[in-house]
């Protein structure tokens, strides 16, 4: 290890010595060019935690780049591309500890192009640091990467406003940032925003406290860091067990491995298992040093169950009384990584926990608009948006919804063309009107149920001899999401298959009875006969959400 300045606060032991210290992940967040880089190479060398032979590689790159002082930031921009063009591309993971705590950091690009490495490097997370840069405040791409570690339920948040040398350590400047980005800040649910003043690469505020600037009075960065509480137990949610792997090392034993995801289970606890619906007990609880009477998230381990029971990779044990929501249809927060747009009714592979299905996405409920948070109405998603979408998936799931489980909680969207990630989804909960329960028995769909989902009521336009009023109709109501189909000459007989589905059936021939009167509709004007027509809608209580 190099010889690095130690702050007095590293040398203070903080604990006994042998005294188990605990973990915090996080992930730094923000615009490019910010300096996320710079702050970590900062925190690793002032920790004493980077090794020679890379200080002497970074020394030599700063040399040849003529830099006067050693970059920092070169200690994660580890890829070739990423020296060369000086931004983050990739997620960088970095180890230190001191002597409070260990620390795992995800170095995260600011790059709008690579938002979805940022929401990989987020999704492990319990903390996150955006940085801003003083000399232009708080950019979309700040606020964009907020919203999304708000989604992933990221709790604590420290917004570090750097670069505070090259405005003159201005008070004032600071001041204005932070009134700014707390009030998008306040909208989102963050427990706790630490702000700070910062320079990373001269180390102001960021380990010891900065000469430069007396006017603040809060903590450095890794201070804050060292001390902040911010895990949220998971022991005393309900047991969640997403079966990994099927383990037969003798004929006397069935195991099943995984990832403790939320709750304990003890050695002769009852379990359900998921999708069979079948009972059980715990008979053992085994790890890699032996067996144990009690587990709880995130331990690995095997449990073997006193019956024989057919479980597979994907299925679900869990709490007797606690179960998940069941579902095959479901709601979600879904942010875009894809170069082509996400649309409603393509299928795409979904995976979810250990298993992979296919899956529609059904609707596109709305559009987040990151800057007013207002909820927009959208036919797609491109590359960097963040919506709300109905699922439709070829198996039930079995899950939580996100905020209370990010295990079971959590999925990507992966498009079946090429096998890239082309969404993060955080799941919300089952659609409306969908019941739960683990059986898979098929019943029919109700009208009430197209009714509700839908928000209108199947019905018969006769406009025969009006086929431009028809079409601007027709797109009229299409364009708010009702199921509307033109019937044309000869296309008679599916009427009736068209109204039992639920549709706005327009015919444009004659022997077609309407179902609605349409009185007082222009002769004259197509576009005032489309409007008027869909007034006679609202008032027949065939559109009931326009």
């Amino acid at each position: 290890m190099v010889s690095a300045p130690v702050s007095d606060l590293q040398n203070d032991t903080g604990v006994h010595a042998g005294e188990a210290k605990d973990l915090l992940r996080l992930v730094t967040a923000g615009s490019v060019d910010d300096g996320k880089s710079t702050l970590i190479g900062r925190l690793l060398y002032d920790s004493q935690s980077v090794y020679e032979d890379q200080l002497q590689s970074v020394t030599k790159t700063s040399a040849k780049r003529g830099a006067g002082t050693l970059d920092l930031s070169l200690l994660t921009d580890g890829l070739r591309a990423e020296r060369e063009q000086g931004i983050t591309i990739d997620v960088a993971y970095r180890y230190f500890a001191t002597a409070k705590r260990k620390f795992i950091l995800a170095d995260t690009p600011g790059h709008v192009q690579y938002t979805r490495n940022m929401a990989t490097g987020a999704s492990t997370a319990e903390l996150a640091i955006i940085l801003i840069d003083a000399r232009h405040g708080v950019q979309e791409q700040s606020r964009r990467h907020a919203y999304i570690l708000s989604l992933l339920g990221i709790s604590h948040l420290v917004v570090a406003v750097n670069k505070m040398d090259l405005v003159g350590y201005s008070a004032e400047t600071y001041s204005e940032i932070q009134k700014d980005f707390n009030r998008f800040l306040s909208e989102l649910r963050f427990e706790e925003v630490h702000w700070t003043p910062i320079s990373a690469l001269t180390g102001d505020n960021v380990v010891d406290r900065s000469q430069n600037m007396p006017w603040f009075t809060g903590q450095p960065i890794l201070a804050y860091l060292e001390q902040v509480e911010v895990h949220q137990s998971l022991h005393a949610h309900p047991f969640r067990f997403p079966v990994q792997r099927v383990v037969r090392p003798t004929l006397d034993f069935r195991g099943y491995s995984g990832l403790v995801a939320s709750g304990t289970i003890h050695k002769g606890s009852q379990v359900k298992i998921l999708p069979s619906g079948h009972i059980t007990t715990v008979k053992s609880i085994s790890t890699f040093d032996g067996e144990i009477e009690s587990a709880f998230s995130p331990m690995p381990v095997t449990l073997q169950l006193a019956d024989e029971i057919d479980i597979s990779r994907g299925d679900l044990i869990c709490s007797v009384e606690n179960g998940p929501h069941v579902s095959s249809l479901f709601t979600a927060n879904v942010v875009w990584f894809g170069e082509r747009p996400l649309e409603a009714g393509r299928k795409y592979l979904f995976k979810h926990t250990s298993r992979i299905m296919r899956a529609e996405v059904r609707a596109l409920r709305h559009r987040v608009n990151i800057q007013t948070f207002e909820q927009e109405p959208a036919q797609t998603l491109s590359v960097n948006e963040i919506g709300v979408v109905e699922i439709k998936a070829t198996q039930h799931l079995f899950f939580d919804a996100y905020p209370e489980n990010r295990t079971t909680g959590s999925a990507i969207l992966i498009d079946p063309d090429n096998n890239l990630t082309v969404g993060a989804v955080m799941l919300i909960g089952p659609t409306e009107g969908q019941a739960e329960g683990s059986a898979k028995v098929a019943t029919p769909v109700t009208d009430e149920e197209r009714v509700t989902r839908f928000g209108h009521r199947s019905a018969i336009l006769n406009l025969a001899g009006r086929e431009k009023a028809a079409y601007i109709l027709e797109r009229k109501l299409f364009d708010l999401d009702v199921r509307v189909v033109i019937v044309r000459s000869g296309e008679e007989q599916s009427v009736a298959a068209f109204i039992k589905a639920g549709f706005v059936v327009i015919s444009l021939t004659r022997d077609v009875a309407t179902t609605v009167p349409l009185h007082g509709v222009s002769q004259d004007n197509d576009e005032e006969a489309a409007d008027t027509i869909f007034d006679l809608l609202l008032e027949a209580h065939v559109l009931l959400k326009a």
